[in-house]
């Protein structure tokens, strides 16, 4: 069965949606008054041809005129303007009528009370066939809160101590408030209308233009900080933020601000400058190291802090003769140039160059003007070339003084695109300066105190006696970090009888008087060893009883060895060994067939100068002809990197390699072996190798 199709609105047919159901005129009428009402807006209808002009009572309440108040002219219009807008705003309406088009004005309404009123008008005029205006229709809206509003944002963004400028799409500037006036150096009159781009042309490619163009794009905030060049020469902290109608632009001018942020670290960066050159010359001269490579580092820790480039000069040989032994330059292309310079400005600059003057003075020089000082002085060349290459501007020349002597200068320049130092930059310079100038004059004390020390402690220590059976080889090697004579000593000497007295020890301590402690203790232990009917262990009696009873207040470690032979022995190829430890690292005893022995696997008795009523004892091998007896001190097997036990075993595992040396390169060896990196403390050594039969 064929079911009828229903129209809509037929009988049976769904009813329609809302939406779609036909609407009364009247309703529309309706529902468009309302909306006019709701949004306070009046309406108006000016017949042209009559004059008649008919405002509805909304319009008529904007104005103030009650409903038999208004004559319906456009005069009573026109009564109601603020004299300041009427003749703007009857313009903008006599526009209208003469090209038949839109009517858009904003003005202010004096109300019979003297209130003042904000209203936008905006109409369009209606034309006959002819083309003639007839008849202009409109609405008037009350603005005046928005005006009032717009009022005090205005005055809020007047009064802000931050400058502010608004951009439109098109990056013309739409309002500028008084601080961007007196930030951007340009009133309202140029600003207002102009484009950005145009207004600042600097800005274009920078900061400022790809940060504005992507918060345009992309609709979010930007923060960001940015320099623009002269005539602003100012840094500025931007935040710019898009709306609907452009770009919204806060800022503040900040120069001062980083330039404190920047004195800040400038001040930072020279304390830490003076820390870390007293710390490079503290690690490099108070080691041993050469005062050259020390210079050089320093040089270069200098720059750029306090300079473009320097050269250091320094006083050296006995004569006292200036070199200029280090320089650096901040590019490293001009490193090479720097030291070109360093190598031929001393032969080449006049006596009175300012180097020289702060050598001969003493007081540090500045020098304003480089170029004119120094380049007519300097011959055609290579000094001259590099001079020019280099191209100073200011310069500031610190002798380098410590306890009344000039050691050498340190010469800090600066080019034309960097300003002359300043008070806090020379005095950073003027410590600088004088760091490395005591850490120089403590080195050069320290080393010749070193070598007093040395000399003194060689002179103590005399050459072994060679007896017709034996080879004696001793070594004496001073610690490199210290300029202490030190307590360590060997002695070897041959008994009455025949019989060879090897001795080792080490004093408590590392000063004058452990040296004096040392020569008196050698001195005693000879006199009392040389009678030759005492073995060892009375011999260590009998010292240890003398430093108790003289009161010397020191402690000291020893061994005392005797190498003894019968005939009956020497017959038979052997000799015996005896020796006393007292608190002393063992003997290491290697026979002929390489076997290596320590003799003792403690570090003995008791240390002399602790309790004279000690026992003691000697222990004896009898060894065969060839073997090799070492002793040594602490220094060769014990320090900070190495522990007594671990040395002992290095020392027996290096004995055991080197074996077949001659003694002396065996002596040599074993200490280069153990300290390749040098001695933390003196090193004393006595060997005896017995001749084969």
């Amino acid at each position: 069965m064929t079911v009828p199709e229903q129209r809509p609105g037929s009988p049976g047919a769904p009813p329609l949606p809302l939406s779609v159901l036909p609407e009364d005129p009247e309703v529309g009428r309706l529902r468009f008054e309302l909306a006019i009402d709701a949004a306070g807006i009046g309406s108006f209808d000016w017949d042209l041809r009559t004059g008649r002009l008919s405002w509805d009572d909304a319009l008529l309440a904007i104005f103030g005129y009650d409903a038999g108040g208004f004559d319906g002219t456009i005069d009573g219009f026109a009564a109601r303007l603020h004299p300041d807008d009427r003749e703007r705003t009857l313009g903008a309406l006599q526009d209208a009528i003469d090209t038949c088009g839109a009517y858009d004005a904003e003005f202010r309404v004096v109300l019979p009370s003297g209130e003042t009123r904000w209203v936008q008008g905006r109409g369009r005029a209606l034309a006959d066939d002819r083309g003639t205006a007839v008849r202009l229709l409109g609405a008037g809206l009350d603005t005046t809160r928005l005006r009032e509003g717009d009022a005090r944002v205005s005055r809020v963004l007047e009064t802000m101590r931050s400058a502010f400028f608004a951009l439109d799409r098109g990056w013309r500037f739409t309002y500028v408030n008084a601080e961007a006036e007196r930030v951007l150096h340009r009133g309202r009159d140029e600003l207002l209308g102009g484009e950005i781009w145009t207004l600042f042309p600097a800005a274009v490619g920078s900061d400022f233009e790809v940060n504005y163009r992507a918060a345009m794009e992309r609709g979010e905030e930007r923060v960001f900080e940015a320099y623009y060049p002269p005539p602003l020469d100012a840094w500025y902290e931007v935040r710019a933020w898009p709306g609907p109608d452009g770009l919204s632009v806060y800022f503040l001018d900040v120069t001062e601000r980083r330039a404190a942020e920047q004195r800040a670290r400038d001040s930072a960066a020279r304390l830490a400058l003076v820390a870390e050159v007293s710390s490079l010359m503290s690690a490099s001269l108070g080691s041993g190291g050469a005062e050259q490579p020390a210079l050089q580092r320093v040089a270069e820790a200098v720059v750029p802090v306090l300079g473009d480039w320097v050269i250091l000069t320094l006083s050296t040989g006995e004569d006292g003769r200036m070199r200029d032994v280090a320089s650096w330059h901040r590019d490293p292309a001009l490193r090479g140039t720097t030291a070109a310079y360093a190598d031929l400005r001393l032969a080449s600059i006049p006596p009175d160059a300012p180097v020289l003057r702060a050598l001969e003075s003493g007081r540090l020089l500045t020098v304003a003007d480089v170029p004119g000082a120094i380049r007519p002085t300097l011959p055609e060349g290579g000094v001259l070339e590099a001079f020019d290459a280099l191209a100073p501007q200011t310069a500031v020349t610190l002798p380098l003084l410590a306890r009344g002597r000039t050691l050498g200068a340190l010469s800090v320049y600066r080019g034309a695109d960097r300003p002359a130092a300043n008070a806090e930059e020379v005095a950073a310079a003027r410590e600088v300066a004088d760091r490395v100038a005591l850490a120089l004059d403590n080195a050069r004390l320290f080393d010749q105190q070193r070598r007093l020390a040395e000399a003194l402690q060689r002179s103590m220590l005399t050459a072994p006696p060679q007896p017709d059976d034996a080879e004696i080889v001793v070594r004496y090697q001073p610690a490199v970090q210290v300029a202490q004579v030190g307590g360590d000593w060997y002695d070897a000497f041959l008994q009455p009888d025949g019989a060879t007295v090897l001795v080792i020890g080490d004093v408590v301590g590392h000063d004058i008087e452990a040296a004096a402690t040392m020569g008196q203790l050698r001195g005693m232990l000879r006199g009392i060893a040389y009678r030759g009917d005492v073995p060892p262990e009375a011999v260590l009696v009998e010292l240890d009883g003398a430093i108790d009873a003289l009161r010397m207040g020191s402690m000291a470690t020893a061994v005392v060895a005797r190498v003894e032979q019968t005939p009956e022995q020497r017959a038979a190829g052997t000799t015996t060994l005896r020796w006393s430890n007292a608190g002393h690292p063992p003997p290491l005893l290697l026979l002929p067939d390489g076997e290596v022995r320590v003799l003792g696997t403690e570090r003995g008795q008791l240390v002399l100068g602790v309790d004279p009523s000690a026992p003691r004892t000697s222990a004896a091998v009898q060894v065969p002809r060839g073997s090799t007896l070492l002793l040594y001190t602490d220094g060769l097997v014990e320090g900070r990197d190495l522990l007594l036990d671990d040395g002992i075993a290095l020392l027996r595992a290096a004995l055991t390699r080197l074996a077949d040396l001659p003694l002396d390169r065996l002596c040599d060896a074993l200490v280069s072996r153990l300290r390749p990196e040098g001695l933390q403390d003196d090193v004393a050594l006595v060997a005896v190798r017995l001749h084969p039969q």
